[in-house]
């Protein structure tokens, strides 16, 4: 058993007929030696739900570490009816659906509220979320909230707002994921923002660990590879050592690039 868990973002791996593509998220796992998967089962711009997909029990038997991320539509925080309602039933869905292929998790961006909005409401809108779905016996996998780059009325853009957020939805057993890109753009510092983040939710159940291709604080969601970005290659090595849980890379690459990084990372945490 390795001592850290290193996992890929990979495309569904499905043709538009459904079926599966070059063996799916389970056969490129094992292309690039990977220890997870992380994956889109619909859309990520799109408001369909997912569709049973024909390697779930494949992916369930496969000992991979599975993560599904939520379409980045989906906004549960936002006071516009017309958004939050759909996103609280398509959250619902992908959490069904993410427990279909024995995912660990559900990744969903925080989101945010109207330029006009008190991002207190949309803390409380998540509060509702989480309380909603109690009273139906609670979502069947963990719902995990990761930090975005930019955004001033963003629910996880920065640690008082993240704070603010988990005073709302903490007690619901929420999950969180640290996004080193997007703490980078924030203008967190990643030297101890595993302890600073820690401090605020008590926990990280996953990391996203991506390198930028712009400056600190420059609210920019832009990834590059592991070691050919701003980042210092050494600073995320040791945001995965501190944080001591799943990692999944969604650098840009091939498979050929992502096996030689999972190599690089998994020598550099020996």
């Amino acid at each position: 058993m390795r001592s850290h868990s290193i996992g890929v973002h990979v495309g569904p791996g499905l043709t538009d007929d459904g079926e599966l593509d070059r063996g799916g998220p389970v056969a490129r796992a094992a292309e690039m030696d990977a220890d997870g998967v992380q994956v889109f089962l619909a859309d990520p711009q799109g408001w369909k739900a997912p569709k049973p997909r024909p390697d779930a029990d494949a992916l369930r038997a496969s000992g991979l570490a599975v993560h599904v991320h939520a379409p980045y539509v989906l906004n549960v925080a936002t006071t516009n009816n017309r958004i939050r309602i759909p996103s609280r039933k398509l959250l619902g869905a992908h959490a069904r659906a993410a427990a279909d292929v024995g995912a660990r998790g559900l990744v969903v961006h925080g989101g945010h509220v109207l330029a006009a909005d008190d991002p207190v409401a949309g803390a409380d809108n998540w509060r509702k979320t989480f309380a909603r779905q109690a009273d139906e016996g609670g979502f069947p996998v963990p719902v995990l909230i990761e930090n975005t780059a930019g955004g001033g009325n963003a629910m996880a853009r920065d640690l008082d707002a993240l704070a603010r957020l988990w005073d709302a939805v903490g007690e619901f057993g929420a999950g969180f994921v640290l996004d080193t890109c997007h703490a980078w753009a924030a203008g967190w510092d990643l030297a101890t923002v595993v302890a600073d983040v820690r401090a605020v939710t008590g926990r990280i159940d996953l990391v996203h660990l991506n390198n930028s291709r712009d400056p600190a604080g420059s609210s920019r969601d832009r990834h590059a590879p592991l070691a050919a970005g701003e980042i210092p290659t050494e600073l995320l090595v040791e945001v995965a050592r501190a944080a001591d849980c799943p990692v999944v890379l969604e650098t840009p690459g091939d498979a050929a690039d992502h096996a030689g990084e999972i190599g690089l990372l998994r020598a550099a945490l020996a």
